[in-house]
């Protein structure tokens, strides 16, 4: 007989005008590691967030059942009280406090009124301990990397006497090796008698450690597929997910034909001041018309700087080299110089830097060419309208209306409002960074079936990317950065992952 720890059933959960989740089943049994995969606006997060308390009880309808008690949660301190962490893709630390003071606040060690920081510090030093994290507990966090920054949120949910652990998109920002150190983790947890839930849209892992997954579609319960039973497979999930098979996740272009250099950089630097060192040496790349650039390295190869220094230098590095557009020498002193002269830039950080998420789908898609929907200096708003909606559905955005916050929106949805907003600027070259993190299978493909699209219509794009398989599966030419510097340049036949790695490494 199953030894369930959670039950949730008939879960269902209505936001304004959206019914999120519809009846979802979800069973978790002691000890095992158990992914929630489904495309983005499944109703995966939301899921967690009605366990978690974030979505107190009264606010959806169904049952919560933690060791076979029906449980009631108000607030996020009662699911904690109840022995469940959760932690989200974006960490809820303090940068300028240390290691030990982030692990126990607002859980703090005391001795009477007052707070024991010796023995705080000793504490620490065993949760990050269990985690396998060797750092100095006194260590600031913003001194971290994002992948020990990830060790010490779970150390400060271990501090809690966690029995069930929730990690929501966990590996999103953090490179291969940081990944599977993370992945190792949620292993030696499970003996330590942990019970893990993880969202993940990465089905490498999945298939890496999970023992069953859940899979929704449309805020409904699917299926739960069982590794013990051989069920875990990259087609039976995907199948699963987006109600199709994706026979190839990679789409191919019907052909590949190439025009003049639409972009060279020679003897490319960049020095940033606030760091005091150069983060861009000596780059020699060009980019073709019609052609995908992919860009691959590890976190902290420079690749973001090389992207951003040509694009407007909005950091204002202090820079050395040559640049040349369409053949002809140029400089942008802002980015305002590089849209002018025909390139766009979809950045990393969609939330932080790509979009206005208090506002709705419309303002965002115009906001990079206001002058595109204006006559006089003056907005047009039907033409406005209309031009969102022609976004809205050539790029597949999935929302009510292009009234609908971004906010709102799934990471899927909200990548493609970012993607639309640089193509109403008309560029040439699109320059996209990270251009599928965070989003599900489905709305990666759809993603690169828009790249296709817009490479057959002559554009030409450099694409950056953590993901080797996207990098091999999309680009015509591959240049591999490390420590600022261009180690390599492979052609789409010659490059695999081996090679790419190898030259990421040096």
């Amino acid at each position: 007989m199953s030894d369930y720890i959670l039950e949730m059933n008939k879960i269902s959960k209505e936001f304004p005008g959206v019914k999120a989740l519809s009846d979802v089943n979800f069973k978790v049994e002691r000890g095992e590691i158990h992914f929630l995969v489904g495309e983005n606006g499944a109703g995966k997060s939301t899921l967690m967030k009605v366990l978690s308390g974030v979505y107190p009880h009264g606010t959806y309808s169904g049952d919560i059942v933690l060791d076979s008690k029906v449980q009631k949660f108000e607030k996020i301190a009662d699911s904690v009280h109840a022995g469940i962490g959760i932690i989200y893709q974006e960490l809820a630390l303090f940068p300028d406090l240390s290691v030990y003071e982030n692990i126990f606040a607002g859980n703090e060690i005391k001795r009477g009124a007052t707070i024991d920081w010796n023995q705080t510090i000793v504490q620490a030093k065993s949760m990050l301990a269990k985690v396998g994290l060797d750092v100095n507990p006194e260590t600031l966090i913003k001194d971290l990397g994002v992948g020990k920054q990830q060790l010490v949120e779970i150390a400060k949910a271990l501090s809690k006497n966690v029995r069930l652990l929730i990690l929501d998109e966990p590996t999103a920002a953090l490179n291969e090796n940081d990944s599977e150190n993370l992945l190792n983790l949620l292993r030696e947890l499970k003996k330590q008698g942990i019970t893990s839930i993880m969202i993940s849209h990465k089905l490498k892992e999945v298939i890496a450690v999970a023992d069953k997954a859940t899979i929704l579609r449309d805020g409904r319960t699917i299926c739960t597929l069982d590794a013990s039973k051989g069920e875990l497979s990259e087609r039976v999930i995907i199948k699963n997910m987006v109600g199709r098979e994706i026979e190839d996740i990679y789409p191919k272009r019907a052909k590949k034909s190439f025009g003049e250099n639409i972009l060279e950089v020679k003897n490319w630097s960049a020095y940033d001041a606030k760091l005091a060192r150069t983060v861009v040496k000596e780059v020699n790349l060009h980019v073709k018309k019609g052609e995908i650039i992919g860009i691959a390295g590890l976190m902290g190869s420079g690749r973001t700087e090389f992207a951003l220094s040509i694009f407007g230098n909005p950091r204002a590095y202090r820079l050395k080299g040559e640049m040349l557009v369409n053949g002809k020498p140029a400089t942008f002193r802002h980015t305002s110089h590089a849209i002018e002269a025909g390139m766009a830039y979809v950045t990393e950080d969609r939330k932080g830097d790509g979009l206005f998420l208090i506002q709705d789908i419309r303002r965002n898609l115009t906001a990079a060419n206001l002058r595109g929907v204006a006559s006089r200096g003056v907005l047009n708003a039907n033409e406005e309208i209309q031009v969102a909606n022609s976004y809205k559905d050539s790029l597949y955005i999935k929302a009510p209306s292009i009234e609908q916050l971004v906010g709102n929106l799934s990471g899927g949805n909200q990548q493609k409002v970012s993607l639309g907003k640089w193509l109403f600027v008309g560029p040439k070259l699109l320059i996209l960074d990270e251009p599928t993190r965070g989003i599900d299978v489905g709305a990666k493909f759809e993603i690169y079936t828009i790249m296709n699209k817009l490479i057959d219509e002559g554009m030409s794009i450099i694409m950056i990317s953590s993901e080797l398989g996207e990098v091999l599966g999309m680009s015509d030419r591959v240049y591999v950065m490390a420590e600022g510097r261009i180690k390599g340049e492979l052609s789409a036949q010659e490059a695999d992952q081996e090679q790419i790695m190898h030259l990421a490494t040096q």
